[in-house]
Parts: structure tokens; C-alpha cells; sequence
């Protein structure tokens, strides 16, 4: 519809990436405020879930630097801290000193935050193979490859904005 009604109004424009972009941002709007009240059952949003899901990745200790879980996030150093202080205060996460680096700090998983991650978990895959359900199996792998390819070919411009 609303490719129509710009192909009205500006006709012979190249709407395609507009289509793309609209069609993305659409698909996250119907679904996102699903997800986020899944995350607030249990009492923490998306972003909260997404580091601790960053820390269980990581594999015991469940441990890693300030830094990688920013840069694995595509967050500044002050969009983490603000998310590792409740984690903190949750006593989901502990920070540690850096062995290596005196002055440097690591970022631990506790039990309670792993207990947590692991009781969400299940119930996130559930809610969205139920959001994507209209899809076929080929579909999903389709749509997720052609994704990949589109973070992979922003990626590159998204780093260099974040260096300046």
C-alpha cells in the first residue's frame, strides 16, 4: 500500500530499497511488542535479555570484556554500562577485575543470570516460530541467509561511523 501510494505521487522513482526497509521495519513493529512482554514476564526487557544471551553464548565462565559484549551488541560504552548497572543490581552479572589488565574489568554471568537466560530461552524460540509460522522451513533459511547478506553489507559502513 504504501509502495502504491509513493509510486502514485513520484512516479518513476526506484522504490525497491524503500519497499525492503518499510517491509523490515513492519515486520519488527508487529512483532517486537510481543517479545518484549514475554521479557517482562520475568521482569527485564529485550536489551537486558540480550546481554546476558551475549554471556551464556560465550561459554563458561560465561565471561567476557565490557568491550566485546559492546561491540557484539553494536552498543556505545554507555548504552552497556546503564544495562550492566541493573544487571548488577539484579545480581545477574558480576564484574570482576581483569586478570590481564589491571586497570581493565570482565563481565561474569551468575548463576541466578544464567538460571534465567536458560528459562527464557524456550519460551523466545516458541513465541517466535509461532510469529513466523506463516513461513515455510525454506522460507525461514531464505529470508534468514538474505538478512545475513544485508547486516553483512551494512556492517562495514555502520564500523566506520562508530570509529569517529
Amino acid at each position: 500500500m504504501v509502495l502504491a501510494q509513493w509510486s502514485k505521487q513520484r512516479p518513476g522513482l526506484d522504490l525497491g530499497p524503500l519497499g525492503m526497509f518499510i517491509a523490515l521495519a513492519h515486520a519488527y513493529w508487529l512483532t517486537a511488542s510481543r517479545i518484549e512482554q514475554l521479557m517482562a514476564v520475568h521482569g527485564i526487557n529485550r536489551g537486558i535479555f540480550d546481554v546476558l544471551t551475549t554471556l551464556r553464548r560465550a561459554g563458561a565462565p560465561h565471561t567476557l570484556a565490557p568491550r566485546q559484549i559492546a561491540r557484539l551488541l553494536l552498543l556505545s560504552g554507555a548504552g552497556l554500562t546503564s544495562r550492566l548497572d541493573r544487571l548488577e543490581r539484579d545480581k545477574l552479572i558480576v564484574r570482576l577485575p581483569d586478570p590481564r589488565d589491571g586497570r581493565g574489568l570482565k563481565v561474569r554471568l551468575t548463576p541466578k543470570g544464567l538460571r534465567l537466560v536458560d528459562r527464557i530461552l524456550p519460551k523466545l524460540i516458541r513465541l517466535e516460530a509461532q510469529l513466523a509460522r506463516g513461513l515455510s522451513d525454506k522460507q525461514t533459511e531464505q529470508l534468514t541467509r538474505l538478512l545475513d547478506a544485508l547486516a553483512g553489507s551494512v556492517q562495514p559502513a555502520h564500523e566506520k561511523l562508530a570509529r569517529r
